[in-house]
């Protein structure tokens, strides 16, 4: 998935590194795993609400399955 954001951006070798040392400028050693850890936990919270907006849309669908093999 990455590799295709990166295609699509067209960003090659030379661009990802002057990236990761821009940010290993602005952010220094120490504080990129604490970002990384807070990026992290953010995308493990959202996935967890897609996850529960997904199961309140098929609920319904399910229950209505269930009422039908009762009839």
């Amino acid at each position: 998935m990455i590799a295709n954001i990166l295609n699509f951006m067209n960003i090659g070798t030379g661009e990802l590194i002057i990236i990761v040392f821009i940010i290993l400028l602005l952010f220094g050693g120490k504080k990129i795993p604490e970002l990384m850890k807070g990026i992290g936990k953010g995308v493990r919270s959202f996935k967890k609400g897609m996850n529960e907006i997904e199961d309140e849309i098929n609920k319904p669908v399910e229950d209505e399955k269930k009422d039908a093999e009762k009839k």
